[in-house]
């Protein structure tokens, strides 16, 4: 397909696509003439992903770049994969920041009471130490209980992401899953509780 058509199917203006290409955040095409280049689905999907990566996730060129690199050389393991995934999707606004201390000694012992197993320099236990520390810091402490309320609707939610089918993808088309999982899912997860308080609040003190 030219580039027009590619435009078409994704619903992203030629001028991005030429911009996605110039950045190598999408491969180039297959020359035709020294003017045109044909692109196949492997575009499509790839400007899917980036424009979700953009325009959904937030995230900036440069770490739009470390997802193609990471899709370019996936680690065969499906844990590992989890973690790049992870990784390049960590919140921007954190980048560089240092968790508070004390905050981070709470959020590992959280983590311990769980009995989960994730690694010290997992990329998820930074961010909850990061998020646990700025609510603290707002005027909202999150309790214990709530903490594990929290946690056991998490685990459904993981069981249900982490599907067995993930093992026979290949590398990329896991990762690619496991990016896309995320970050287009994530909007779905936060709609949903809104909508579970409007029904427990009308339960609890009326209301249509």
């Amino acid at each position: 397909m030219r580039i027009s058509e590619l435009s078409q199917r994704t619903g992203v203006s030629v001028a991005t696509l030429k911009y996605y290409l110039r950045e190598s955040l999408v491969p180039a095409g297959v020359p035709v003439s020294a003017t045109r280049a044909d692109y196949g689905e492997s575009h499509v999907e790839q400007v899917r992903l980036v424009r979700a990566l953009i325009d959904v996730a937030g995230l900036s060129i440069e770490r739009v770049r470390e997802v193609v690199h990471a899709l370019s050389d996936p680690p065969t393991s499906r844990h590992e994969l989890l973690g790049i995934a992870h990784a390049v999707l960590r919140s921007t606004s954190h980048d560089g920041a240092a968790t508070d201390a004390h905050d981070r000694q709470l959020s590992d012992q959280l983590i311990d009471r769980l009995e989960w197993r994730v690694p010290d320099d997992s990329v998820a236990r930074a961010q909850l130490g990061a998020a646990l520390d700025r609510a603290r810091r707002d005027g909202l402490e999150i309790s214990d209980e709530t903490f594990a309320v929290y946690a056991r609707a998490a685990l459904l939610m993981a069981d249900q992401d982490v599907r067995d089918e993930l093992g026979l993808e290949s590398a990329p088309e896991a990762l690619r899953y496991v990016i896309l999982g995320n970050v287009l899912s994530d909007p779905v997860v936060i709609g949903l509780r809104r909508l579970a308080q409007e029904h427990v609040s009308a339960g609890k003190f009326g209301g249509r």
